[in-house]
């Protein structure tokens, strides 16, 4: 048994929570009001109220301390900690549960932080998202996407579900695929590409004759006007910048990718992406499977118009 997702932007509201409703008689902002409502409680705990989620506007919930009011609105403070909307332009949310959390990442958002960016990372960012619900709650790394490539990845949201997930990482993740667009055409439309790699002082990858890590890629044309592939690309294994080395290997970098032997950057993007995601679910063993969009720009370099 599977559970099937696309991704989409909308999400579905859920039903209303138990709490107190209050209707704004005069402009105001949020903070304000809500000190001058909750006069018997301390500042901090109203905070709180913040901080956990249960304070929504009009049915919509808000971290913001300084949300304008006008007459009309309905502020309600909830009985129970919700979950904080979460709206990020770097990162949508596709899948959460109390277990894991699937992202859809955007190019130029590191996964994890480096010695010089600590916070403009995906990890950061959900890291503060989980913690607005209450400040006990953690997230795990499980894999990563290069700073550059954009699409599907997820994050364990305890520590037994990633020491679960990462020993098992072979037969729990069921398919990753990747798209990208190559520049010229290979000279076969698939093919199981096996190499050894190996990584540099520099940080870069390369394909060596022995020795090093076994890297396996299944590639497929999907399309091509012969200046530019759009290629999908299934990994057998998952090892650093294994797309990006092999590619570079058979003579047909990714575009964009001046790092392993590119020429041209016609979106100002390494035009690679992380498209499908399947896993079996460290909870209820159901298969999990989240699909998104291939990005336009790759199919209109790769149009024979």
């Amino acid at each position: 048994m599977n559970r099937r997702f696309s991704y989409q932007k909308t999400r579905q509201a859920g039903k209303a929570p138990r709490g107190r409703n209050i209707t704004i008689e005069q402009e105001t902002t949020l903070l304000p009001f809500l000190f001058d409502l909750l006069k018997e409680q301390s500042r901090s705990s109203v905070k709180a109220l913040l901080g956990h989620g249960q304070i929504l506007v009009n049915q919509e919930v808000t971290t913001q301390f300084d949300t304008p009011l006008k007459p009309g609105d309905v502020v309600t403070i909830s009985y129970e900690r919700g979950k904080v909307a979460f709206n990020n332009q770097l990162l949508n949310i596709v899948y959460e549960d109390d277990f894991v959390i699937v992202i859809n990442k955007k190019e130029g958002l590191l996964s994890v932080a480096t010695a010089k960016v600590r916070e403009r990372t995906a990890y950061h960012i959900l890291s503060d998202y989980l913690k607005k619900s209450d400040p006990r709650n953690k997230i795990f790394v499980l894999h990563r996407l290069d700073r550059e490539t954009s699409g599907l990845m997820m994050f364990a949201k305890t520590r037994a579900v990633q020491e679960k997930m990462q020993a098992n990482w072979n037969d729990m993740i069921t398919e990753r695929t990747y798209v990208a667009v190559v520049e010229g055409r290979p000279e076969k439309d698939s093919d199981l590409l096996t190499t050894n790699l190996k990584e540099n002082a520099e940080a870069r990858v390369y394909v060596v004759a022995e020795g090093g890590k076994e890297a396996i890629t299944r590639y497929q044309v999907l399309r091509s006007n012969d200046k530019y592939t759009l290629l999908e690309l299934n990994l057998e294994t998952g090892r650093k910048n294994q797309i990006r080395a092999q590619m570079e290997y058979i003579g047909h970098p990714i575009a964009g990718d001046y790092k392993y032997g590119a020429e041209t950057d016609p979106t100002g993007r390494l035009m690679l992406h992380a498209q499908r995601l399947y896993f079996i679910h460290p909870e209820t063993g159901e298969e999990m499977r989240f699909d998104t969009r291939i990005p336009d720009s790759f199919k209109s370099l790769t149009s024979k118009n």
